[in-house]
Protein backbone atom coordinates (compact mmCIF):
# COMPACT_ATOMS: atom_id res chain seq x y z
CA UNK A 1 0.00 0.00 0.00
CA UNK A 2 1.02 3.75 -0.29
CA UNK A 3 1.15 3.85 3.31
CA UNK A 4 2.57 1.98 6.40
CA UNK A 5 1.00 1.02 9.23
CA UNK A 6 2.15 -0.62 13.24
CA UNK A 7 0.43 -2.13 15.88
CA UNK A 8 -1.20 0.30 17.57
CA UNK A 9 -2.19 2.94 15.03
CA UNK A 10 -5.70 4.34 14.30
CA UNK A 11 -7.14 3.36 10.99
CA UNK A 12 -10.67 4.91 9.66
CA UNK A 13 -12.92 1.99 7.72
CA UNK A 14 -13.86 3.09 4.27
CA UNK A 15 -14.99 -0.14 2.76
CA UNK A 16 -17.53 -2.51 4.49
CA UNK A 17 -18.57 -4.21 1.62
CA UNK A 18 -18.70 -8.06 1.69
CA UNK A 19 -16.12 -10.33 1.81
CA UNK A 20 -14.19 -9.59 -2.06
CA UNK A 21 -13.52 -13.10 -1.99
CA UNK A 22 -16.42 -15.19 -0.19
CA UNK A 23 -18.94 -12.20 -0.77
CA UNK A 24 -19.98 -13.08 2.99
CA UNK A 25 -20.82 -10.04 4.97
CA UNK A 26 -17.97 -8.74 7.13
CA UNK A 27 -18.70 -7.32 10.79
CA UNK A 28 -17.06 -3.95 9.90
CA UNK A 29 -18.52 -0.59 10.73
CA UNK A 30 -17.63 1.60 7.47
CA UNK A 31 -16.63 5.48 9.49
CA UNK A 32 -15.80 3.62 12.27
CA UNK A 33 -11.96 4.09 14.26
CA UNK A 34 -10.30 0.79 14.68
CA UNK A 35 -7.14 0.56 16.26
CA UNK A 36 -4.47 -1.94 14.85
CA UNK A 37 -3.59 -5.38 16.92
CA UNK A 38 -1.62 -6.62 14.01
CA UNK A 39 -0.25 -6.30 10.47
CA UNK A 40 0.95 -9.18 8.41
CA UNK A 41 3.13 -8.94 5.04
CA UNK A 42 0.76 -11.18 2.95
CA UNK A 43 -0.31 -10.53 -0.54
CA UNK A 44 -4.37 -10.19 0.09
CA UNK A 45 -5.97 -12.43 -2.79
CA UNK A 46 -7.61 -9.52 -4.29
CA UNK A 47 -4.04 -8.08 -5.42
CA UNK A 48 -5.37 -4.60 -4.19
CA UNK A 49 -3.02 -4.69 -1.13
CA UNK A 50 0.77 -6.15 0.32
CA UNK A 51 -1.19 -6.62 4.41
CA UNK A 52 -3.52 -7.82 6.28
CA UNK A 53 -4.34 -5.80 9.28
CA UNK A 54 -5.93 -7.25 12.20
CA UNK A 55 -7.85 -4.50 14.06
CA UNK A 56 -9.76 -7.20 16.89
CA UNK A 57 -12.90 -8.05 14.46
CA UNK A 58 -13.29 -11.25 12.89
CA UNK A 59 -9.16 -12.40 12.17
CA UNK A 60 -7.62 -10.24 9.29
CA UNK A 61 -9.28 -7.55 7.09
CA UNK A 62 -7.23 -6.14 3.41
CA UNK A 63 -5.08 -3.11 4.28
CA UNK A 64 -7.27 -1.66 1.09
CA UNK A 65 -10.50 -1.27 3.57
CA UNK A 66 -8.32 1.13 5.77
CA UNK A 67 -7.33 4.34 6.12
CA UNK A 68 -4.34 5.62 8.06
CA UNK A 69 -5.24 8.53 10.79
CA UNK A 70 -2.60 11.15 11.55
CA UNK A 71 -1.30 10.53 15.02
CA UNK A 72 -2.94 13.13 17.80
CA UNK A 73 -0.93 16.30 18.58
CA UNK A 74 0.67 16.18 21.78
CA UNK A 75 -0.91 18.89 23.55
CA UNK A 76 1.79 21.53 24.98
CA UNK A 77 1.01 23.07 28.85
CA UNK A 78 0.80 26.98 28.40
CA UNK A 79 1.24 28.76 31.40
CA UNK A 80 -0.99 31.48 31.19
CA UNK A 81 -0.52 35.09 33.36
CA UNK A 82 -4.17 35.37 35.35
CA UNK A 83 -4.70 39.23 36.15
CA UNK A 84 -5.85 39.74 40.10
CA UNK A 85 -7.07 42.75 40.73
CA UNK A 86 -5.13 44.99 43.38
CA UNK A 87 -6.45 46.09 46.28
CA UNK A 88 -8.19 49.43 47.30
CA UNK A 89 -7.43 51.62 50.08
CA UNK A 90 -10.50 52.72 51.66
CA UNK A 91 -11.39 56.14 51.41
CA UNK A 92 -12.37 58.18 54.62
Amino acid sequence: MSYDVNDGDLVLCVNAAPNHVTGDPVPLVEGETYRIWGVWEFMCPCGRSDALIDVGVGFAWCQSRFRLLPKPKSRKTVERKVSVPKPLEPVE
